[in-house]
């Protein structure tokens, strides 16, 4: 059977079979429209010094968080579908508290998709439930005839 590349099972089998994904043991868990769930488990070998989960892997979480969120919408399916794509132009994360165990989740929304400008946003939370962290983004959709060469 041949899943549809934009259907949520499709996007959930590709993400989840992502190399850079399997190393860390990050998990997309959930997509809709302009929504992703992630999922990454604390582990030794993603800790800064001091035994707290690495801030790369937030902001790993929150960047791959928003993409996702952002591939289950019907703006990048028609870009795609012209040959299209996005690139993330900006990414911020507010740290509010460390992370030294469990399963960190982050959700993601995006509130703003303009024709060519999209506003994402992510929260981090803890496997009790606390806010470690917020992010957001702006991506970019991409015409084909950005992507050629000069």
């Amino acid at each position: 059977m041949t899943l549809e590349p934009f259907s949520k099972q499709g996007v959930l089998d590709f993400a989840n079979a992502l190399p850079f994904f399997n190393l860390i043991g990050l998990k997309i868990v959930d997509v809709g429209d302009g929504y992703s769930k992630a999922e990454i488990t604390y582990r030794n070998d993603l800790c800064q010094p001091a035994g707290i989960l690495h801030g790369g892997m937030i902001a790993t979480l929150v960047d791959t968080g928003i993409a996702h969120a952002l591939l289950m919408t019907d703006a990048f399916r028609r870009n795609s579908e012209v040959g299209g794509t996005m690139v993330s132009v900006d990414l911020r994360i507010k740290y509010f508290r460390p992370v030294s165990e469990g399963i960190i989740t982050c959700v993601s929304k995006i509130p703003r998709l303009g024709r060519h400008i999209i506003h994402g946003e992510s929260i981090v939370t803890s496997a009790d439930g606390k806010e470690v962290a917020r992010g957001d983004s702006i991506y970019m959709m991409v015409v084909p005839e950005q992507l050629r060469a000069k």
